[in-house]
């Protein structure tokens, strides 16, 4: 089979499609033959093997994922003799990152208990741009922000994948949402419900003082003093992704800051296909848009990642695996 093997921290151009032995299930696995994927910010961040945090969990100098990818969806290829939730042909979706990485590649081999069945009403490109992406941006909502129709919520990095997400799902709760990212994604973010914009290359939004009930940041460079200062009394500070430095000072100013002040700051623990199910009821009720720039055959993962780091892309991007795909670049 075919796979995109990373074998040194650096720039995509260390990445190399090569052909490897198809992967064998062990008992309580399932193989399987994947459709499409989808690029995230912990593909580019393992690439470059930054924030450094990256280095301590997964190789201080050489990385221990062979492949990276971490949304899938296909169909099943192959079982073990222990499983019992899914047969050979059917659908399947979801986020591998608390088993294995390996995404961008034709087969991966994971624990049953990881995917989900596709739902008839998503193409593989959308199953593959939900999981990572829809699941940071709801698990947000449902597990540290509890938003509603008198509140004005800030979200950082707002029209990337996270981003594209989170602003439609602070809409069906009826917030009002300002979203922050590039000029050139203002008319993405409205069409998705923000009711206000702002260019983080020209506006510092953290000098609006007082001005957000809720700041969901998956971009974070500033200071917390800075988020601080922007936050209403009692109001809450998210960090879903940034710079080292800022998620050193959550974990270890937060909660200080939290202790000694009505304004909150935390940090989202990742917990993979968490509400997926949400998700799929949001999907199915139209109340969520899978917003996919454009998609890309495996062989071009390095342009891919290339133009995730760019920050150009409007949504999600999908790496598509087989023909059947269709594929827009």
């Amino acid at each position: 089979m075919k796979s995109i093997l990373f074998k040194k921290y650096g720039t995509s151009k260390s990445l190399r499609l090569e052909d490897i032995f198809k992967p064998k299930c062990r008992n309580n696995e399932i193989r399987i033959k994947i459709y499409a994927a989808s690029v995230n910010d912990w593909d580019w961040g393992l690439l470059r093997g930054k924030p450094f945090i990256n280095r301590m969990i997964f190789g201080l100098f050489r990385p221990k994922v062979k492949t990276l990818g971490l949304d899938i969806s296909g169909t099943v290829d192959s079982i073990g003799k222990d499983v019992s939730r899914f047969k050979i042909g059917d659908e399947v979706f979801g986020d591998i990152s608390n088993y294995k990485w390996g995404g961008f590649a034709e087969y991966v081999c994971v624990k049953e208990d990881i995917l989900k069945h596709k739902p008839n009403n998503m193409t593989f490109e959308e199953a593959a741009a939900i999981p990572q992406a829809g699941v940071l941006a709801i698990q947000g909502f449902m597990d540290k922000i509890k938003l509603n129709q008198n509140h004005h919520i800030l979200i950082n990095g707002a029209g990337g994948g996270c981003g594209s997400f989170a602003i439609q799902i602070a809409k069906t709760l009826g917030a009002k949402i300002t979203a922050v990212d590039k000029s050139s994604k203002f008319d993405t973010m409205i069409s998705l419900g923000a009711n206000q914009v702002i260019d983080y290359t020209k506006t510092d939004f953290t000098k609006n003082t007082g001005a957000y009930d809720f700041i969901l940041d998956f971009a974070g460079y500033h200071n917390l003093k800075d988020y601080k200062r922007s936050l209403r009394k009692k109001g809450i500070y998210l960090m879903v992704g940034g710079s080292t430095k800022l998620i050193m000072e959550c974990l270890f100013l937060g909660s200080i800051l939290s202790l000694f002040s009505s304004k909150k700051f935390k940090i989202l623990p990742h917990k993979p296909n968490k509400y997926l199910n949400e998700l799929i009821k949001l999907k199915g009720e139209g109340k969520l848009n899978i917003l996919i720039d454009r998609s890309f055959p495996l062989e071009k993962v390095p342009q891919a990642l290339e133009y995730f780091g760019s920050g150009e892309a409007k949504g999600k991007i999908i790496i598509s695996v087989v023909e059947t795909v269709h594929n827009k670049t």
